[in-house]
């Protein structure tokens, strides 16, 4: 099964697993037709602080399926507790394509932080991060895009923009976030780890209802009101 990268073995000598700057453009991942508009997407949906990353999941059309924001884990600059992160999350908001011989959906990812646009050794934490979460998910793994108070860029293929940018929402606090329906964009509840973003009617097989367990006993993804009266009715 080919996943556009190698599966990377974990290395428990190594500190901490990343990917260089070479390395991953050498990987050719797939580019993103239109990355102004999926970035703008994506951020309108998450609102992402910084020190918070956005995967997302496209079918072959470049349709978003899904998504969810993940906090960075506190105390690790390792891409082995990030890819994790990555997996807990997406296992939450889309079944996993391991039955398919070639994967056909891709995941990208978008990270917050403060700093410059450029490479850096936590988004070489972040990039192993999302190559491997994406290998053991089924999907193939796309494009990387920083989100900082510069701008955004997409690592590897140079573009990018000024807006949006990290810190547009900085009174909206570290850890709060919120769970949204993707076709309405209204506020389902609130957690403190996870925020998702599922579709109505997407592809078969996707959850319309998740509930968040070891991130938040208190987190849970609800269909409106409307959806659930629809269901008993």
């Amino acid at each position: 099964m080919s996943h556009g990268f190698a599966s990377t073995a974990a290395d428990p000598l190594r500190p901490g697993r990343s990917v260089e700057m070479a390395e991953w453009s050498a990987g050719r991942p797939p580019l993103l037709p239109n990355p102004r508009g999926t970035v703008s997407d994506l951020y309108a949906r998450h609102l992402p602080p910084p020190q918070t990353a956005v995967v997302a999941v496209f079918d072959p059309q470049n349709r978003l399926l899904a998504s969810a924001s993940v906090a960075q884990p506190p105390g690790s600059t390792d891409g082995w507790h990030y890819r994790n992160a990555l997996l807990w999350s997406l296992r939450r908001v889309i079944p996993d394509d391991l039955r398919r011989r070639r994967p056909v959906r891709t995941g990208v990812l978008m990270l917050c932080r403060e700093g410059h646009n450029g490479w850096t050794d936590l988004d070489g934490a972040w990039m192993w991060a999302l190559r491997d979460a994406c290998t053991l998910h089924g999907l193939r793994c796309g494009a990387y895009v920083t989100l900082t108070p510069h701008g955004w860029r997409v690592l590897g293929d140079g573009r990018g923009g000024r807006n949006p940018h990290a810190g547009a929402t900085a009174e909206r606090a570290a850890h709060r976030v919120t769970v949204t329906d993707i076709q309405t964009g209204r506020a389902l509840t609130n957690g403190q780890a996870l925020a998702v973003a599922t579709p109505r009617g997407g592809a078969s097989g996707t959850p319309r209802s998740i509930r968040s367990r070891s991130a938040s006993p208190h987190t849970t993804s609800r269909l409106p009101a409307r959806e659930r009266a629809r269901g008993s009715a």
